[in-house]
């Protein structure tokens, strides 16, 4: 990055509008300490002009009535359009989040541009009419869009969390209106404008950038037909409650606390890289991150020696730096949460076998990777969400135990089980209550479903499942003794 982006009008319906709010969000790099840019706080006004401008566009039918085939184009050529500026919208994340120019390209551009095509794959394939032949004869069943989504997203993963509501949204014929996170909303605006490019009509997206007065605005609309959260537990609990209030569609995709449950079996020299970037991966800021490494007590001191090892290599640093593989984290409040959970982990008994030094450059809000052995379930950092690059080591007796310590959890979004006999591997997956596992690796695959059980959140995102999440079902009776055919 160089000068600072000013952006002094919002996003709305396609258009760059004067903002009725007078407020500025300032967004400064999580690294550096130096400001990034600045962008309009959307105030409830705000809101509402881009709610009216995104149920104008869909009561005209102008992007509802769109062939699903060329929507799915749509979202291709959004696809190509990311990928021709990749390394400008790459560099713009990483100096509003901290991320390595690295880590944005694969965690954030691959996995995004991915989802977009798995959505637009999705949506050719899927079967938008149907006839069944019930108890009174013939009947159409036909999915319609939701309507006016409401889209929040997180600022770990700004640029693929965009995807991932604009993808299922944009696929199923909806409107939608975005709330980026205030730490991370310049990306927004410029992806937004891709989408228009791409082909995209005027009135059916929008950017309204703020926090929870924004956001509150945005959930509490009467003219908005369903919320979709990315974001914390507790932030998720409060939009639940209004939509349920209102009766108004709502998918949540929450926090996690993940475990790996490496088996005897194990080949531990090919799994410790795998098995400790799923732990830290994004400065261990990722809901999915396998904090809990389950591992047999027998192999214990051998796995730990492993994965320190690996976990030593990471080099917190400024992201554009040579030989810098792990960034900030995000704030500065977060960044003394981070520490709390380390010196409480200390605390509880806790032995903190590794601990890479922060380095002393700028003001960057820097934690290295960390690594706890001696810790039971019960501790605090076996039960919160931390987000930061801390993985806590607990020792099994038997399969058993394992399978019952990683269910030993308020959440359920994601795992995964390191063994050289893959079949095993599945039917242990399959008595794990999360909503993704991986066998000797972990991912997010575009198309299959992503989401969790438990207090990781309610729906699910990806494939098939992702795009209905959009859509509503509307059966028509036939007259009796009518047939189509």
């Amino acid at each position: 990055m160089t000068d600072p982006i000013e952006t002094t009008q919002l996003y709305i319906g396609g258009k760059w509008q004067d903002p009725h709010s007078t407020e500025v969000l300032e967004v400064f790099s999580p690294a550096t300490g130096e400001k990034v840019g600045s962008v309009p706080v959307a105030d409830a006004t705000d809101v509402d002009a881009a709610v009216r401008a995104a149920r104008a566009s869909f009561d005209s039918g102008v992007w509802r009535n769109t062939p699903p085939a060329q929507r799915a184009a749509v979202l291709r050529r959004a696809v190509e359009l990311i990928n021709e500026r990749g390394a400008e919208i790459g560099a713009l994340v990483s100096a509003e989040m901290g991320a390595t120019p690295g880590d944005v390209a694969t965690l954030q551009q691959l996995a995004g541009t991915g989802v977009l095509n798995a959505y637009a794959d999705a949506t050719d394939a899927y079967d938008w009419e149907e006839t069944r032949n019930g108890l009174f004869g013939e009947a159409l069943v036909v999915r319609e869009p939701v309507g006016v989504v409401g889209a929040i997203i997180a600022w770990n993963v700004p640029l693929f969390l965009f995807c991932n509501k604009f993808g299922p949204a944009l696929a199923a014929g909806c409107s939608i209106v975005l709330k980026p996170a205030p730490e991370t909303p310049l990306n927004a605006n410029v992806l937004a404008e891709l989408f228009t490019e791409a082909g995209v009509p005027e009135g059916v997206i929008s950017i309204v950038p703020g926090g929870i007065e924004t956001g509150k605005a945005l959930v509490d609309h009467p003219d908005v037909d369903k919320i979709t959260f990315t974001g914390s537990t507790a932030a998720g609990r409060a939009i639940a409650a209004t939509c349920g209030e209102q009766l108004k569609r709502c998918s949540l995709e929450l926090g996690g606390k993940s475990a790996a449950i490496v088996l005897e079996d194990a080949d531990i020299a090919a799994s410790a890289p795998m098995l400790v970037f799923s732990g830290i991966l994004n400065s261990g800021q990722a809901c999915v991150a396998q904090t809990r490494v389950l591992v047999p007590r027998s192999k214990q001191d051998e796995i730990v020696e492993a994965m320190v090892a690996v976990a030593s290599t990471f080099v917190p640093g400024i992201p554009t730096e040579p030989g810098v593989n792990m960034g900030p984290i995000i704030t500065g409040k977060q960044h003394e949460k981070v520490t709390g959970y380390i010196a409480k982990g200390k605390e509880e008994g806790a032995t903190a076998v590794l601990e890479v030094p922060a380095p002393a450059v700028g003001t960057g809000n820097f934690v290295g990777p960390t690594i706890f052995t001696g810790v039971t379930n019960d501790m605090t950092i076996a039960r919160e969400e931390i987000f930061g690059p801390v993985i806590s080591v607990i020792a099994y007796d038997d399969l058993d135990e394992a399978i019952a310590i990683a269910n030993d959890s308020d959440y359920g979004l994601a795992g995964s089980v390191w063994t050289t006999d893959v079949p095993k591997g599945i039917e242990i997956a399959k008595q794990i209550r999360t909503g993704t596992m991986g066998i000797n690796w972990y991912a997010i695959d575009p198309s299959s479903p992503f989401g969790g059980y438990k207090n990781s959140g309610i729906g699910r995102e990806n494939g098939r499942e992702g795009l209905e999440s959009y859509l509503e079902h509307k059966s028509i009776l036939m007259p009796m003794g009518y047939t189509s055919n």
